[in-house]
């Protein structure tokens, strides 16, 4: 897969403005809209459209009444909104310091909003819930945040009657949780991740069964622990449905141990439905900076990435990930040569194989020392040696990044891993924090590798 910037040639019309904590909901496969968000301290609530057969983006004129005598729902961010036919559902959120429960519907074919009076066990007003369609008639809705606890209630709604249904569940169940992720799979919800009680985030998954009348099952929550790459933990994500796959991208999380911080990402992961477990999507050129409560939406093999946030600055750019062979990806431009050549020069940390034996020689004694210390196994056998790839060292680089102050593009983490080391030589060993240790030791095993190591046993790839 491929990441490529959208640029003018791909849409025309008015394109949405910067915003984060928003919604974009497919409706049908002839159109993306999108609604609300937060950007600028303000709340919003307008209305922008992606027609996808005309690549055409506009702001449809909206008519409807509300309780109060307003047009359409109040301006928000935090909500949940589903699509279930030519009409795209919205409940909840916030505005200002006020969680609302107020519950609306849009036709897409007339663009009229109505607001609904709904009936049954109706759920307390929340912002950072979870929802997903099941079937074409039904809504369920997980969790969020009440202002004053995180909730783990579920909610079935039955889009025709109108009525809310509060699940009644036995047995083990998640945690209560906020800005999760929720999807149906089959039969199934699965959520994802979120921030708990106490504000720990999360990167556990769970699996409810029971939402499917037909089936007649007794509703109950089971927790997945599935092979392979399973993302950190994180919230404000997205889960998107694609064919055999759930691609997850972004988030909120944070690192370090006695002093916590940010971070955000912009790494993707696939859940494969067939073998059923997670796979890191291996992606080419650059990438979207990190960001969370963005958007994405599957448009046929292509997925539609817009806003989000990362922690200070909310983004309004538009994103594609196309498959290989899409006309899309043949805008990729090759990175220049310089780039490259800082690629290998810092992946060899400037050792070379012509570094004179003698010099070798004099160094080996404390290098030989350290190598004991760090356990590296002195042998000519290259597959003994267990060494993480700088690249692969997601430590190191948020590590680098929080130094630099900023999160930076990928073409500039090797700037700021630099920058660490610079960092590393300038601080006496009282002043090494505790969360560094782990990335520290690693960058010295590399470096022994790289630069001694490679060097002293002459290895023709070094």
């Amino acid at each position: 897969m491929h990441w490529v910037k959208a640029d003018s040639s791909d849409f025309s019309g008015n394109l949405p403005l910067p915003r984060s904590g928003h919604t974009a909901v497919n409706v049908g496969k002839s159109k993306v809209v999108i609604f609300g968000g937060f950007a600028d301290r303000r709340f919003l609530d307008d209305i922008s459209v992606y027609d996808i057969e005309n690549k055409l983006w506009f702001t449809p004129y909206c008519t409807g009444s509300g309780s109060d005598g307003q047009a359409g729902p109040s301006p928000r961010a935090f909500h949940v909104a589903v699509a279930i036919d030519c009409n795209m559902f919205i409940f909840g959120g916030r505005t200002g310091s006020k969680r609302l429960g107020d519950f609306w519907m849009l036709d897409t074919d007339i663009w009229q909003w109505s607001e609904l009076t709904s009936y049954g066990d109706l759920p307390s007003p929340r912002e950072f819930a979870a929802a997903s369609a099941i079937g074409n008639r039904k809504i369920v809705m997980h969790g969020g945040w009440d202002g004053k606890k995180w909730l783990s209630d579920v909610y079935i709604l039955d889009t025709i009657s109108l009525e809310w249904m509060e699940l009644s569940i036995s047995g083990s169940a998640p945690p209560p949780r906020c800005g999760h992720s929720a999807t149906m799979v089959e039969k199934r919800l699965l959520i994802f991740g979120g921030r708990g009680g106490g504000g720990p985030i999360m990167g556990d998954l769970w699996a409810l069964k029971g939402l499917i009348e037909e089936e007649n099952e007794t509703p109950g929550w089971t927790q997945l622990k599935l092979p392979g790459q399973a993302p950190s933990p994180r919230c404000g994500h997205t889960v998107t449905s694609g064919g055999h796959y759930l691609l997850l991208f972004g988030g909120h999380g944070t690192g370090g141990w006695l002093s916590r911080y940010d971070i955000y990402h912009n790494d993707c992961i696939i859940l494969d439905r067939v073998s059923v477990q997670w796979k890191l999507l291996t992606t080419s050129n650059a990438l979207p900076l990190p960001r969370a409560y963005h958007s994405m939406t599957c448009i046929g093999a292509r997925y539609l990435l817009f806003g989000g946030f990362d922690g200070k600055s909310t983004f309004g750019d538009l994103w594609w990930l196309v498959p290989e062979d899409d006309s899309i990806a043949k805008r990729l431009v090759s990175a220049p040569p310089d780039i490259l050549s800082e690629s290998k020069s810092v992946t060899t940390l400037s050792g070379s194989p012509e570094s004179s034996p003698k010099e070798s020689q004099t160094e080996q004694a404390p290098i030989l020392e350290l190598q004991k210390r760090l356990g590296i196994s002195i042998s000519s056998s290259k597959a003994q040696v267990n060494l993480v790839d700088e690249m692969e060292d997601k430590e190191l680089h948020e590590l680098s990044s929080r130094l630099a102050g900023e999160t930076l593009p990928t073409r500039d983490q090797f700037a700021c891993i630099q920058a660490l080391r610079d960092h590393w030589r300038r601080s006496s060993e009282s002043s090494i924090q505790l969360q560094e240790l782990g990335p520290l030791l690693r960058d010295y095993q590399r470096l022994i590798i790289h630069k001694y190591f490679c060097a002293w046993m002459t290895f023709p790839s070094c």
